[in-house]
C-alpha cells in the first residue's frame, strides 16, 4: 500500500446542524448539544431537528420514498460530495465508490403494535402470527428496510454511477467501511470513494432493543468519560457522517482541497474479558504513528466499563490528553460514529486545531478501531 489518502469532503449532519462549522464550534466547547430528555423519556436522545431537506434531496416523490435514517444518509452524502467539490462533476462520480454502514433500516411501528395487540387475543397465535407477517410487513428479509438502500438512493439522487457495498454490524461497520475504503485507495484499487454511514435516533423499537440489553443512559446525561457504573449508558443521537476519500494523486490532478491526510486505520474484535479493550487498542496503537499531544476524537458510547479501559489506553500514548467525546456533541449514532468521529477529527486538523489526530471507536458490545490523521 503505497498511495497516500487525504480527506477531500466531509458531511456532517446532526442535532448541531450540518456541515464543518457547528460541529468545530461544539468540539471547542462554543455551541451546545441538543438534547431532547421529554419526548422518549427517561431515555435521552440527541434529535436531528428540522433540515431543508430539498437543498440536497430536490424531488419530493424521492423524499416521501425514504425513511428518515436514508433521508439522513443522503443529505450528508450530498453536503460530502459538495465539500469535495464533485456534485456536478459527472466524471468523478464515474469513478466515485460508495461504501456504506447501515442498520437493518426502519420497522413499521404500527403494524408491530397490532400483531403484538392481536397476539393476546388470537385463539391459535401460530397461524396469526403467519398471516400477520405474510400480509401486513414488508417482505424483506429483515421485515423492515433493507440496509443497502441507502447507498441505492446516494446513487439515485445524487447520480453516482460507481459500484457501492454496504457492511453491517452496529459500531464496527463503521469502523470496517473506513478501513476498507482507505486500504482500496492505498493499494491503487480505487482512486476516489464515499464512504460513512448514518443513524436515526428517534426510534422506538432500536430504544427497545438497546434498553434490553441494559445499554441505555437513564435522566440528565453527564460526559461520557465522566460516566460511573450504575449511572453510565448510551444517549443516541441522529446523525449522518460521510467522507470523500481520495488518492493524493487524484485530488492533485483536479485541484481539490485537501482537508486532512488519513495516515491508517485498524480494527479488532476481541472478547469482552477485564482488560480485553485496553490490551487491542495499545495493539492497534503500535500501527500508527502518534505524536503525544495529538488531538484524540473518540466514538465511545457511553458505557462506564470500555470508557476506562479506553483512557487507559490512551494515557500511555496521547500524553493524558482528554478525548473530544462525539456522543457528548451529536450523541452516540451506532453504525456512524466512527465516521463521525473521523469527519470531526479531519474538520478539527483543516481549521488548525492540531497537526495530528487520533480517532478511537469502542463498540458497545464489541468491536475496536482507530484511526490516525494528519494535518494536510
Amino acid at each position: 500500500m503505497t498511495e497516500a489518502v487525504v480527506i477531500t469532503g466531509i458531511g456532517l449532519l446532526s442535532g448541531l446542524g450540518e456541515g464543518i462549522a457547528p460541529h468545530v464550534e461544539a468540539a471547542r466547547g462554543k455551541r451546545d448539544a441538543v438534547i431532547d430528555r421529554e419526548s422518549f423519556a427517561p431515555y435521552p436522545v440527541h434529535p436531528l431537528g428540522m433540515v431543508e431537506l430539498d437543498r440536497q434531496i430536490p424531488k419530493k416523490s424521492d423524499q416521501r420514498q425514504m425513511e428518515p435514517w436514508q433521508r439522513i444518509g443522503v443529505y450528508a452524502a450530498g453536503l460530502a460530495l459538495d465539500s469535495a467539490g464533485i456534485k456536478g462533476d459527472a466524471e468523478a462520480k464515474d469513478r466515485l465508490h460508495v461504501i456504506v454502514a447501515a442498520g437493518g433500516g426502519e420497522r413499521d411501528h404500527a403494524v408491530d403494535g397490532q400483531i403484538l395487540t392481536g397476539l393476546k387475543t388470537a385463539a391459535n397465535p401460530g397461524v396469526f402470527l403467519n398471516e400477520r407477517l405474510l400480509g401486513d410487513l414488508r417482505p424483506t428479509l429483515f421485515l423492515a428496510q433493507l440496509s443497502n438502500l441507502l447507498a441505492g438512493n446516494i446513487s439515485i439522487v445524487h447520480g453516482v454511477t460507481g459500484p457501492s457495498r454496504t457492511f453491517m454490524g452496529e459500531e464496527q461497520a463503521g469502523v470496517d467501511a473506513v478501513r476498507v475504503a482507505h486500504a482500496r485507495i492505498a493499494a491503487g484499487q480505487a482512486e476516489i470513494i464515499l464512504v460513512g454511514g448514518s443513524y436515526n435516533a428517534e426510534r422506538r423499537d432500536m430504544l427497545l432493543l438497546f434498553e434490553l440489553g441494559g445499554a441505555l443512559l437513564k435522566g440528565a446525561p453527564v460526559p461520557t468519560f465522566s460516566r460511573t457504573p450504575g449511572q453510565d449508558g448510551m444517549v443516541t443521537g441522529s446523525v449522518g457522517a460521510f467522507l470523500v476519500l481520495e488518492s493524493a494523486t487524484s485530488a492533485a490532478a483536479r485541484g481539490a482541497r485537501v482537508l486532512a491526510r488519513l495516515d491508517a486505520v485498524s480494527a479488532d474484535r476481541v472478547r469482552r474479558e477485564d482488560g480485553a479493550i485496553t490490551r487491542s487498542l495499545v495493539k492497534q496503537f503500535s500501527g500508527h504513528h502518534v505524536e503525544p499531544a495529538s488531538l484524540v476524537v473518540s466514538a465511545a458510547p457511553g458505557l462506564a466499563g470500555p470508557a476506562t479501559e479506553e483512557q487507559a489506553a490512551l494515557a500511555a500514548v496521547a500524553g493524558g490528553r482528554t478525548p473530544v467525546a462525539v456522543g457528548d456533541l451529536v450523541g452516540h449514532a451506532i453504525e456512524a460514529a466512527f465516521p463521525a468521529a473521523v469527519a470531526l477529527a479531519a474538520a478539527l486538523l483543516s481549521e488548525g486545531e492540531a497537526a495530528s489526530a487520533l480517532v478511537t471507536g469502542v463498540g458497545h458490545h464489541r468491536g475496536e478501531g482507530v484511526a490516525s490523521l494528519s494535518a494536510a
